[in-house]
């Protein structure tokens, strides 16, 4: 499971009760967080980079017509909703499968290697053998250097 990541998580929203909370501190604490539990393109950082208090005339004017006090700091209440659903996410969905990535490489690899090579790796991918990485690391060493550093060029640059 998550636990982990949840008793991150759960830290970062006991903070939002701190007396002497910091927007900035709070949002780079939770994004270095979720950045490394969910990957940097998940909708979840934008939601925090996308956090800050509107100090403009009209917004301070209806705060204060609506009687709004701390308890109420809409900024606090919408980081508390984010962390709070993302909480409930992990425990009941666990954390997210870093399948896409793996994907990602066997997409490359299919490109760079001929039919026979892929299929032959899959079987060994696909076998109870305790010696599969050794065999992989064989059927790679036999590409050549030239198709190794392409392979891996592009593993880089994706």
């Amino acid at each position: 499971m998550a636990e982990k990541e949840i008793a991150l998580l759960k830290e970062q929203l006991a903070r939002l009760d701190e007396s002497k909370f910091d927007l900035e501190a709070w949002k780079n604490h939770t994004l270095i967080f979720l950045e490394r539990i969910f990957g940097k393109d998940n909708s979840k950082l934008k939601l925090i980079r996308e956090l800050r208090y509107d100090y403009s005339s009209w917004n301070l004017r209806d705060t204060a017509a609506a009687g709004k006090t701390k308890d109420k700091d809409p900024v606090k209440m919408q980081a508390r909703e984010i962390l709070e659903a993302t909480i409930t996410e992990l425990e009941h969905l666990g954390l997210p499968s870093n399948a896409p990535d793996s994907q990602k490489i066997w997409e490359l690899l299919q490109d760079e290697l001929t039919g026979k090579q892929v299929k032959e790796i899959d079987a060994i991918l696909k076998s109870d053998d305790k010696e599969k990485e050794q065999k992989i690391s064989e059927k790679l060493e036999s590409l050549g250097s030239e198709n190794l550093a392409s392979i891996i060029a592009k593993l880089l640059l994706n």
